[in-house]
């Protein structure tokens, strides 16, 4: 690897964590969270690159900008939102495909396997109706597992890929079509072959490639889509289209669209600004309204009424009119959900605990042998699950007596619900009449369906049933979720988390005698205290549960849940998202340093050993250094290394600047500014695009100076550290401004630049040597102006 010294790299932000492995001081691994039994696994990592979100300001864009006026200014506004409403359209119809072929296949195969088993109950051929199940469960998770061998970055539900792109790290294919085509086929499979995931998580992933993909109007996987559309083509448009698109699969799945817009900013965008939030939350109403329109008309066949607001709905909380008695919740409730929090706190992290201790283990045995083995383990699960639920469904079913409000006495509330499609999803598996099986009521339907049982059910579940299905559900859920699969989390979370508070509702009113409680409430809270251990979000999941029960009234209950469910699971590890983004050695920026890590100095985190270039450096030059080096990002100096001021020039983002066409190299500064004449409404998307990788090899007949021409106007434009300061500034500098800092001693030439520091590479305890304080003797190889521009060959000693 070109530009790096040492065994080990790791590339951070724009340049490379290199070193030999050494021994970590405490405070370094407690920067990494590790511990010193950890230190010595080492997993296989990616090398990632960084987006450019920076503004580059050179004199180019500038004789560019002058031009534009206040019209196409705001035409170029006009053309911005009309896309946004566009991705949130685009997000709804993709939402609205998913969930009809979801609900069509499971009806099929549930209609088939229903007749069987009541067929063969009085002829005793059950096994026939377990094969029907296997055989249509093991063909979609066949389907399924076979699109992620097309497009690998498919799996999962895509979130902690999406955070850290939005996050400035880019991610090989995160946002291409193939990838939206693979995850919308590959989550409908999957969740009708009957595995424990959620549509809702993949969502999120296809807003935000409908976000990044539709302002292109161009597509990498299919190169024929190719339309001349001159905006919106450099990574700082696209990541806030991408932030749109996050946001809108929220609002589609979710029905929530503040709740999808404070997801975009709580657990995803990392850079944020006014005019984006209202751009966010226009393009989650556009999705909202688009999926809620069409399945009203589809499902009910009342088009231009809105009765279905998202894929997931957790209907109508409310006291039966005739039981003066009944209140959702009371502040004696209260005492009650802090300690549920607690629970599923703890629940969370064992569950985040044991799945990381999976994915471990899929990454060293699973993901290093052939690809075949990936969809052998994806079937695999599939055949364990159904098993499960078959004889689960058989053997441990109670047979409850179907209740109204008479029958209810204390053991229940009739819980008012416009109850057709919960009655209509009770299952009477080898049950009598007036009877249904409570087990096979909860695993016998969509997931969705047993959330509404749950939640409004008028009649019980026995504690023996509900603990039982907790335990099993939990279970397979953690094995499933890091299989080859397009999966999501949320949906099994929330049902999970509903059987344990509808558990907890039981036992407090059959055994502790509490007969105001409304078990939907409990279960509810259940379900938050749950799926917030495990994912660790607050504002925005409370939001987008009182949006889900359309009730405000339980805002204080399930933020008080939410927010000891994240304490709770923060004391033991991290969230599910976090944890996967870190097993990935994706280098994160946190909103915040650790405390550790003002212990360290600037030097020990800087890359020594820096390609940086000259104003007169040529195009061929830049081409080879692009070619043969992974920096992202190059100093640029002059050859007056006694002034500081005069030494650095600046940071050069080649990528940004200089566009290679196919044909030729482009060297002249005039004619990119002629070039760009047709783009003056959007005048950096010709600046911005990266290098086409067909370069012509011949020397450009002129030499005038483009670099010199693409330097920002202003000295040292961006801010530079000094040895002895502490990492947590360089951090600061990242988060807010977006820059990329240097390492410059006191009236002496430039040491080093620091990558995302340690802190915020995961991988960095075992790829980096720390520094301390150095005094490096530089090469003294002259400089060949017109050649390729020297590295410092620096022999770095402690000073």
């Amino acid at each position: 690897m070109a530009g790096c010294r040492g065994s080990l790299c790791c590339c951070c932000r724009w340049c490379c964590c290199c070193g030999e492995r050494e021994t970590r001081t405490p405070e370094e691994l407690t920067i990494l969270g590790e511990t010193q039994e950890e230190e010595d696994e080492i997993l296989p990592r990616k090398d990632y690159e960084s987006l450019d979100y920076d503004r580059c300001i050179n004199d180019p864009y500038l004789e560019v900008l002058e031009t534009v006026d206040s019209k196409k200014s705001r035409r170029y506004e006009a053309v911005k939102w009309m896309v946004v409403f566009a991705i949130g359209v685009c997000t709804g119809l993709v939402g609205l495909f998913v969930d009809f072929f979801v609900r069509l296949f499971t009806q099929l195969k549930f209609g088939v396997v229903q007749t069987s088993v009541e067929e063969c109950s009085q002829k005793g051929c059950l096994a026939l109706s377990l094969l029907e199940l296997l055989g249509f469960n093991l063909i979609f998770v066949f389907l399924g597992s076979l699109l992620v061998l097309i497009e690998p970055v498919a799996a999962g539900s895509g979130i902690p890929e999406i955070k850290c792109y939005l996050n400035g790290v880019k991610v090989p294919g995160i946002v291409r079509l193939r990838t939206l085509l693979c995850k919308a086929f590959g989550v409908l499979f999957s969740v009708a072959g009957g595995l424990f995931v959620g549509k809702e998580g993949p969502m999120i992933h296809s807003g935000a490639v409908v976000g990044a993909g539709l302002p292109q109007f161009q597509s990498i996987s299919f190169r024929k889509i190719q339309v001349n559309f001159p905006y919106f083509r450099s990574d700082r448009d696209k990541r806030d289209f991408v932030s749109a698109g996050a946001a809108a699969g929220v609002a589609a799945a979710f029905g929530a669209p503040i709740g999808g817009t404070l997801f975009s900013l709580e657990e995803g965008s990392s850079f944020w600004n006014q005019g984006l939030t209202w751009k966010v939350l226009f393009c989650s109403m556009s999705a909202t309204f688009t999926l809620n329109f069409f399945r009203s008309g589809i499902q009910f066949g009342s088009w231009g009424s809105f009765h279905l607001p998202g894929l997931l709905s957790f209907g109508e909380f409310k006291c039966s009119d005739s039981d003066k008695k009944c209140h959702l919740w009371t502040a004696v409730d209260l005492g009650f959900f802090i300690v549920m929090g607690v629970i599923g706190g703890l629940l969370g992290a064992t569950f985040n605990c044991l799945n990381k201790r999976l994915a471990k283990y899929r990454m060293r045995n699973v993901h290093p042998k052939p690809k075949l083995v990936r969809v052998l383990e994806s079937l695999l699960v599939s055949l364990v699950t159904t098993a499960v639920v078959f004889v689960a469904s058989m053997v441990l079913g109670e047979c409850r007596q179907m209740s109204s409000s008479s029958q209810t006495g204390n053991d229940s509330f009739p819980l008012q619900v416009a109850s057709e499609d919960v009655n209509s999803s009770i299952k009477t598996f080898f049950c009598p009449n007036e009877t249904y099986n409570d087990m096979a009521t909860l695993f016998f339907n969509p997931q969705e369906s047993a959330i509404l049982q749950l939640f409004h059910q008028d009649g019980t579940f026995s504690p023996v049933t509900l603990a039982l299905f907790f335990v099993l559900y939990f279970l397979l859920a953690c094995w499933t979720y890091g299989i080859s699969v397009p999966s999501g989390l949320f949906v099994p979370s929330l049902l999970c988390g509903a059987a344990f508070g509808r558990l907890v509702a039981n036992v407090l009113k059959s055994y502790i005698g509490l007969g105001h409680i409304y078990s939907g409430t409990f279960a509810l809270i259940g379900a938050a205290a749950f799926l917030g251990g495990v994912v660790r979000m607050t504002i925005s999941l409370t939001v987008i549960l009182i949006e889900s029960t359309n009730e405000i009234t339980y805002g204080l209950p399930i933020m008080v849940t939410l927010m000891v469910a994240k304490w709770t699971g923060d004391f033991f590890n991290k969230g599910i998202y976090d944890i996967h983004v870190g097993l990935r050695g994706v280098p994160l920026l946190e909103w915040e340093t650790e405390a550790e890590m003002d212990k360290l100095r600037a030097s020990d985190i800087m890359e020594p050993n820096l390609t940086y270039v000259y104003p007169h450096t040529r195009i061929q030059s830049l081409v080879s250094i692009l070619r043969t080096t992974v920096h992202h990002a190059f100093p640029v100096v002059t050859e007056n290394r006694g002034n500081e001021k005069e030494f650095m020039k600046g940071n050069q983002l080649i990528s940004n600047n200089i566009k290679f066409k196919k044909s030729s190299i482009l060297t002249r500064a005039g004619e990119q500014r002629r070039r760009s004449q047709s783009m003056k409404s959007y005048p950096s998307s010709e600046l911005r695009n990266m290098c086409d990788e067909h370069v012509a090899s011949e020397e450009p007949a002129e030499k005038e100076d483009l670099l010199q021409q693409m330097l920002e106007r202003r000295y040292t434009p961006y801010p530079n550290l000094y040895p002895d300061q502490s990492p947590s500034e360089d951090w600061t500098m990242e988060e807010e401004r977006e820059k990329h800092p240097s390492v410059l001693p006191l009236a002496r030439p430039l040491l080093g630049a620091p990558a995302r520091s340690p802190g915020m590479c995961p991988d960095w305890e075992s790829n980096w040597r720390p520094f301390s304080l150095q005094t490096c003797a530089q090469s003294t190889e002259p400089h060949q102006p017109g050649l390729f521009p020297h590295v410092f060959d620096q022999k770095c000693f402690e000073a």
